[in-house]
C-alpha cells in the first residue's frame, strides 16, 4: 500500500530573511533583498550585484553545536539552518521516539565554493613558471608545489556536493537514506519528489528534504557572466530581476536554503504532527536537446507538468496558483509560459502565475524548495506573492503573472515547476492537507 506523504516542517534561509512568517510578509508586500555583491570584488565583473544573505552564524541556530560544522562551506551551514528551523517547526526536537535508521536526508545540495585565493596562486605560480620553460603552458610540478602547501584540504573535501547533506545527518542523528542531487536549478525540487517517493515505497518514515546552494564567488559569477545568464543592470540592481517583463535581461545570483520535513501521513499522525501540505504529484523529464536552451516547443516541462498531473488524478483546471520557474531570462520564461498554454489550455489565462525569483534572486539548486514552501504559505492563507518589476507586456509572456502586488486568492492546489541547464525539468504538485 502507497503512503500517504505530508509536510509536517519548514525552514529558509533567504536574502530576506530566515523567519518564515516575516519573510512571507516582505514577499506579499513586494520586498526584494538585491544589493551590490559584497561577499568579493565584483567592480570589473559584467554584473555588480546579487541577492546574498547577509550577518549570517551558524552558531544562531545550531548554538554549541555549530562548533561540529565549524569547516562546513558556506552552503552546508545555510542547509544546517533551514533544517533546524524547519526540524523544530514539525516539532521533532521534542518526539523522542524517532528510529534514526527511519530518517533520510534528500538534498538538492549545490558544490560548496573553492579555495580561490589559494588555488589562484598555485595558478599563478604554475603559469610563471610555464613562461620560464618557455612551454606557454601551465607547469603542474610548479602548480602542486605550490597547492601541496596552500591549498586547504578540509575546503577541497567541503566543497563536494553531498557534504551539506552529510552535515545534516550529522546534527539530526538521520541514519537513513542520505542522498544528494545537484540537477541544476531542478536539484532541490527534484530532491523533494524523489524523497517522496522513498517515504511512499516505504523506506522512511521521516526525510528532511530540500536544498542549498551558493554561487556568489568569482568562478560561479564568471560562469553565469559567460552565459550571459546574469543581469547587467547594474544602475538599478533592484529593478534587475524582472521575469516575464519584455525588458527582461537575466536572472540576478542569490543564495540560501529551503528544508522541508517529509513524513508519511502514518507517523505524522502517530505523533499528532500539524500537516502543512501534501505531496500529491511529482513528474522529472529530460528535455534531451542542448545543455543550456530548452527544447522550443517545451515538451520537457510539457511532459513534467503532466506526469504530475497523471500521479496527483488532477486536472489543469484544479490548480490554483502556479509557482514559476520564472528566471527573469529571454527563453526561459518564454518557453514555460508555452508550455503552461500547451498543458493548461484555456484555463491557462485564468490561473495567478508568480516567480518569487523577481524579490530573492535565483538560489540555484535551493530554489525549488523555497518557492514549494511559498506554496504551502499560499494555501495556508489564501495569498499569492507578486511578481515585481513588471512593466512592460511581452507579446510571448500573455499569462496573468500576478503583477507587482499580492492577490488574495483561495489556493487549494499549487504547482510548482523548477528547470535547470542539461535540460532538466520537474514538477510538484502540492494540496491542502484534508
Amino acid at each position: 500500500m502507497r503512503q500517504r506523504v505530508v509536510i509536517t516542517g519548514m525552514g529558509w534561509i533567504t536574502p530576506l530573511g530566515d523567519d518564515i512568517e516575516q519573510v512571507w510578509k516582505k514577499m506579499l508586500e513586494g520586498a526584494h533583498g538585491v544589493g551590490t555583491t559584497t561577499l568579493f570584488n565584483a567592480t570589473t565583473f559584467p554584473t555588480h550585484f546579487s541577492a546574498e544573505i547577509k550577518s549570517f552564524s551558524l552558531e544562531n541556530y545550531l548554538g554549541k553545536d555549530a562548533e561540529k560544522h565549524a569547516d562546513a562551506s558556506r552552503n552546508a551551514k545555510f542547509a544546517l539552518a533551514a533544517a533546524d528551523n524547519a526540524w523544530k517547526n514539525a516539532g521533532l526536537d521534542l518526539w523522542t521516539a524517532l528510529d534514526p535508521s527511519r530518517v533520510g536526508v534528500y538534498l538538492g545540495g549545490g558544490e560548496g565554493p573553492v579555495d580561490f585565493e589559494n588555488f589562484v596562486a598555485a595558478a599563478v605560480a604554475g603559469m610563471h613558471a610555464g613562461k620560464e620553460n618557455n612551454t606557454g603552458r601551465l607547469d603542474g610540478a610548479a602548480w602542486g608545489k605550490v597547492a601541496m602547501k596552500r591549498l586547504n584540504h578540509i575546503c577541497e573535501l567541503e566543497q563536494e556536493p553531498n557534504m551539506a547533506a552529510g552535515h545534516m545527518a550529522v546534527q539530526f542523528n538521520a541514519a537513513g537514506p542520505n542522498m544528494n542531487t545537484l540537477t541544476a536549478c531542478a536539484a532541490s525540487t527534484q530532491a523533494i519528489g524523489e524523497a517522496t517517493s522513498i517515504i511512499r515505497r516505504g523506506d522512511a518514515d521521516v526525510i528532511l528534504s530540500g536544498g542549498t546552494h551558493s554561487m556568489i564567488h568569482p568562478l560561479g559569477v564568471t560562469g553565469f557572466n559567460r552565459l550571459t545568464a546574469l543581469s547587467t543592470r547594474n544602475d538599478a540592481p533592484e529593478k534587475a530581476s524582472r521575469p516575464f517583463d519584455r525588458t527582461r535581461d537575466g536572472f540576478v545570483l542569490g543564495e540560501g536554503s529551503g528544508i522541508v520535513v517529509l513524513e508519511s501521513l502514518d507517523h505524522a499522525t502517530e505523533r499528532g504532527a500539524k500537516m502543512l501540505g501534501e505531496i500529491i504529484g511529482y513528474g522529472s523529464t529530460a528535455d534531451a536537446f542542448r545543455v543550456t536552451d530548452i527544447h522550443e516547443e517545451g515538451r520537457g516541462p510539457i511532459a513534467a507538468m503532466n506526469i504530475a498531473f497523471n500521479e496527483a488524478g488532477l486536472k489543469p483546471q484544479d490548480i490554483n496558483y502556479i509557482s514559476a520557474h520564472g528566471t527573469s531570462t529571454s527563453e526561459n520564461d518564454k518557453i514555460e509560459t508555452r508550455s503552461i498554454r500547451s498543458v493548461f489550455g484555456e484555463h491557462a489565462a485564468n490561473i495567478p502565475i508568480s516567480s518569487i525569483k523577481s524579490m530573492i534572486g535565483h538560489l540555484i539548486a535551493a530554489a525549488g524548495a523555497v518557492e514549494l514552501i511559498v506554496c504551502l504559505l499560499s494555501i495556508r492563507d489564501g495569498v499569492v506573492p507578486p511578481t515585481i518589476n513588471y512593466g512592460e507586456t511581452d507579446p510571448v509572456c500573455d499569462l496573468d503573472y500576478v503583477p507587482n502586488k499580492s492577490r488574495k486568492t483561495p489556493v487549494r492546489h499549487a504547482l510548482s515547476n523548477s528547470f535547470g541547464f542539461g535540460g532538466q525539468n520537474d514538477t510538484l504538485i502540492v494540496t491542502k492537507y484534508e
